[in-house]
């Protein structure tokens, strides 16, 4: 683990503002309207506090460290550690302090899933926790399991052309509901047929041929 100065995280923070502002944007957004399930015993991950460095995900676009520079001041990086700081890192910024913003995403991710799988999976599907899949992917490969299953899921909205299937709800709220539409805008589907109580399981039926599958106060899908 590296540990960056304090100074180093207002010269991270500055940096990536300016390279990479319309990514931070983004997941403000998504901090603001995303809901984890609702009787869920794990902590919101918007409660957590997000990285002092804007989103993990968000590369610069202005100039980078080339592959060949990413060292420490201290130490070494391991081959895992170079490949998710590859095109990260801006010029004249410690590697370091990128890194960390990785390793804040992993341990947030951890934190989550040991309470409860389903809300760091879905906190990783709607991208309340900004960069998890590259910092899973490279940094905490002990969390692929989450990603996995994050990966065969999809955000509440509007989804064009679903794979036809059983979906469950990453939420135990009452106020989730969905709907299956065909090309030509009639409903195949909707639900829940029942109005549902509270800490019941939500599922939903997408039938062969749904064109747009919409849903609303549900977070996350996920296959049932």
């Amino acid at each position: 683990m590296y540990r960056r100065s304090a100074a180093a995280a207002v010269l991270l923070a500055a940096a990536l503002t300016l390279t990479a502002c319309s990514s931070g944007g983004d997941d403000a957004d998504a901090d603001a309207k995303a809901k984890p399930p609702a009787s869920s015993a794990a902590p919101d991950p918007a409660d957590t506090p997000a990285p002092s460095a804007p989103a993990a995900d968000a590369k610069p676009t202005g100039p980078v460290l080339p592959d060949a520079k990413l060292t420490p001041k201290t130490g070494s990086f391991t081959a895992e550690e170079k490949k998710y700081l590859s095109g990260r890192v801006p010029e004249k910024m410690d590697p370091a302090a990128v890194l960390q913003t990785g390793q804040e995403a992993c341990q947030r991710v951890a934190r989550t899933a040991k309470r409860d799988k389903d809300a760091a999976t879905g906190a990783v599907i709607t991208g309340e926790i900004a960069g998890a899949k590259d910092a899973i992917t490279h940094l905490c490969p002990d969390q692929k399991p989450v990603l996995a299953a994050a990966e065969k899921g999809f955000p509440e909205g509007s989804r064009q052309s679903p794979a036809a299937g059983n979906y469950r709800a990453l939420t135990q709220a009452t106020n989730c509901t969905w709907e299956a539409k065909g090309k030509d805008g009639s409903v195949l589907a909707s639900g829940p047929e029942t109005p549902p109580k509270a800490g019941d399981k939500i599922t939903a039926t997408i039938p062969a041929g749904t064109a747009e599958f919409n849903s609303s106060g549900c977070y996350a899908w996920i296959p049932a």
